[in-house]
């Protein structure tokens, strides 16, 4: 088995083991849910399967009791508790290991996985299971149909017919049915032919049969499940009729004729006389009492079945999914970055000629090259739920490690986001979580003394918001202390014992370096070290952190993010010779400042906007620029945190669609600028770190 095909199992495992995890969390509220068994089993069994296929026979063998458990499950001869949730979650994370472990396991793991495989085996002798030795593979798959493809479209035409005494063993075959309608495309016509006349009928029996055909890409393996707990009363056959990229040399499909006798609802001598007069097969064999007309419509289904998934398929080729590894995707990003910096250059130099040819062609460019980056960067963009269910089992094991009762409720799954920032926010959240689950929530019996309900809630949502989007993280615990954190911060010295902060500003304090209020150190967090970390990153992905709290309430921690890093909406304005770019989403509006009225300030930076005052910096002083200023200067007012700070320029050019650059490793400490970009003539402008700004203020004022 070639190394491909590995990796291939490891990113399909990967995957299936995410699905796994997020069903068994659902089981653990609805563990009467038998859908949701159903799930579980399945994804328990692919993997099996799979990982026997490739070469991951200790896969196979290790969750070969797992599976065998959930059957019972199904089964109704044992139900769902904690310990069961709790062992697979563990074997979850066991196999995760298993398939990324390149040398095998260390003894330690080998003794956790034994201790696991015990464990599961003694829950099956409390239910009265067999006390199998773990398989080595999976079982033998019958030559009429393939193994499990899972991604391959195939279609099969399943023979289901009961034997007549199906109802009394307490089996309703119509949730069968409805359960293959969920393995994909299905269409059922059912075959009464066999009912006999009222007064012969058994009404305990059971005469209709079922032609099914279904289009699915679960794989042969996912049908023989629906039918696992009725094969032994009923005769069921499964055929491939067609699969995607294998059975579809032509177009078109078998005839009529042909179907039924593949079906061996037609003998073939019948056939040949009927094809010799001249009227519609069909008709002819249901007139001459050749085969009932149940039989024809069900080849008729068929037929036009397998014709619709073709055509289907055909249209639909061009724009089926495919894995692109990431380092293609960046460099392709990349690319359409350099592209709208040359385009930019190009336009630029169409206006200052005189050909109208040239100015065309540079207007045709700008087009393409727009649609270009707009698609591009759409393609990394991947819904923030991948990230919200990891963070549900998190919540379940760190809740139970503290003895607490905590409930994660999800909005907006949904919502895109940059997989670069979604990887890079992973720490931040889980952070935020923790300490939502340590320090806010109390437990369950200081919850009812205050009139709480036992459980607390952890509330995560995701919203678009303009050119960003939104996190919130909400508690309805304990709030935040304003009295501790002010006494702490008085402590380090970091307030004047005069000083009387506003809330909003005092709670910003928490992401100071080494700050915490925890009167004791646990496992999960209390050094003070942590929050700090959350404002850096966030601060790194230009986004921003507000903090609402009220004591006994809970607290709210929103988070502002823009959704992709590659490339921007900023402000391009002008310092003498050199040109700036402040990020479009931080600027507020843009006003007027004299000379006269910086000079007549004697150093205290503020002016009035709007009835309020509002800092400045002079961003000529910190760059050293040496040119005369104007007369008339910009201030550009931007507001971060609630927090409103005006960056005095010589003048405003614009918008400026900014594809950013990292600075070289000589410059990569400059604080203040995140980066850079190319203008349309070659000029390099800086790009401001707007938070960034503030603190290097505070700083100044404070030395």
């Amino acid at each position: 088995m070639t190394d491909r095909h590995k990796e291939a199992f490891r990113e399909e495992a990967q995957e299936l083991l995410g699905e796994l995890e997020a069903s068994l969390l659902e089981l653990e509220g609805r563990p009467g849910d038998l859908d949701l068994v159903g799930r579980v089993f399945r994804a328990l069994h692919t993997v099996k399967g799979s990982g026997a296929m490739f070469g991951f026979e200790e896969v196979a063998a290790f969750i070969h009791d797992v599976e065998t458990l959930y059957d019972l499950v199904r089964n109704g001869k044992m139900g769902v508790g904690r310990e069961l949730i709790d062992l697979t979650l563990a074997a979850c994370d066991q196999v995760r290991k298993m398939i990324n472990a390149p040398g095998g396991p260390t003894p330690g793991e080998e003794g956790k996985r034994q201790d696991l495989i015990l464990s599961f085996q003694k829950l099956l002798k409390q239910a009265g299971g067999k006390d199998e030795e773990p398989a080595k593979t999976t079982p033998p798959i019958p030559s009429e149909a393939p193994p499990d493809r899972p991604g391959s479209q195939v279609t099969y035409r399943i023979r289901f017919r009961p034997g007549p005494d199906l109802f009394s063993t307490g089996t309703n075959p119509l949730p069968l049915l409805q359960e293959l309608r969920g393995l994909g495309t299905c269409r059922i016509v059912a075959q009464t032919s066999a009912i006999p006349p009222l007064a012969e009928m058994n009404p305990e029996g059971c005469y209709v049969y079922w032609d099914i055909i279904l289009t699915t890409c679960r794989g042969v393996n996912a049908i023989k499940d629906v039918f696992i707990f009725v094969e032994d009363c009923a005769e069921i056959r499964i055929d491939v009729i067609d699969e995607e990229g294998l059975l579809e040399e032509e177009k078109d499909y078998k005839k009529l004729g042909e179907i039924l006798l593949e079906r061996g609802d037609l003998d073939p001598a019948d056939l040949q006389r009927a094809l010799s007069r001249h009227k519609r097969l069909g008709e002819v064999l249901v007139e001459a009492g050749l085969t009932a007309p149940d039989k024809v419509q069900s080849a008729l289904v068929e037929q036009q079945h397998v014709r619709e998934m073709r055509k289907e398929r055909e249209t639909a080729e061009s724009s089926s999914s495919v894995r692109v590894p990431a380092q293609k995707l960046d460099r392709l990003v990349d690319l359409v970055g350099e592209l709208v910096t040359v385009q930019a250059r190009l336009s630029q130099m169409a206006g200052s000629q005189t050909s109208s040819e040239l100015l065309l062609i540079a207007e045709e460019v700008e087009r393409l090259t727009g649609e270009l980056r707009d698609n591009t960067m759409s393609i990394p963009m991947l819904p923030i739920g991948t990230t919200f269910s990891k963070f549900k089992r998190l919540v379940r094991d760190l809740s139970a490690e503290l003895g607490k009762e905590i409930e994660l409720t999800t909005e907006g799954a949904e919502t895109e986001l940059d997989k670069t920032v979604i990887e890079r926010l992973n720490d931040p959240l889980i952070h935020l979580i923790r300490n939502c689950i340590d320090h806010a929530i109390e437990p369950p019996e200081v919850r009812q003394r205050l009139g709480k309900p036992r459980k607390g809630k952890i509330h995560l949502s995701a919203s678009h918001s303009g050119g960003n989007v939104c996190l919130q993280i909400q508690d309805d615990g304990a709030g935040l202390d304003a009295g501790a954190i002010r006494a702490k911060a008085r402590e380090k010295g970091l307030l004047a014992p005069d000083a009387d902060l506003p809330e909003k500003e005092l709670f910003q304090l928490i992401f100071l370096p080494g700050f915490s209020t925890a009167k004791k150190v646990t496992s999960v967090s209390g050094r003070g070290v942590g929050m700090d970390v959350v404002k850096r990153t966030l601060d790194g992905l230009r986004g921003t952190i507000e903090v609402q709290s009220q004591r006994g309430v809970g607290t709210t921690i929103s988070l502002r993010l823009p959704l992709t890093l590659a490339i921007i909406e900023g402000l391009l304005v002008k310092i003498g010779e050199g040109f700036f770019v402040i990020p479009l989403a931080l600027v507020e509006e843009c006003v007027e400042i004299t000379r006269e009225e910086i000079n007549r300030r004697k150093g205290r930076h503020l002016t009035r906007v709007r009835e309020d005052l509002v800092p400045y910096i002079l961003l000529r002083d910190w760059f050293l620029t040496q040119e005369e200023p104007p007369e008339i200067e910009q201030i550009v007012v931007t507001g971060v945190n609630g927090e409103r700070v005006g960056f005095v320029v010589d003048r405003v050019i614009g918008g400026h669609q900014t594809v950013l650059k990292n600075l070289g490793r000589v410059y990569r400490n400059v604080e203040g600028v995140s980066g850079a970009t190319i203008l349309g003539d070659g000029t390099v402008a800086l790009i401001l770190d707007v938070p960034k700004w503030f603190r290097i203020v505070e700083q100044a004022e404070k030395a």
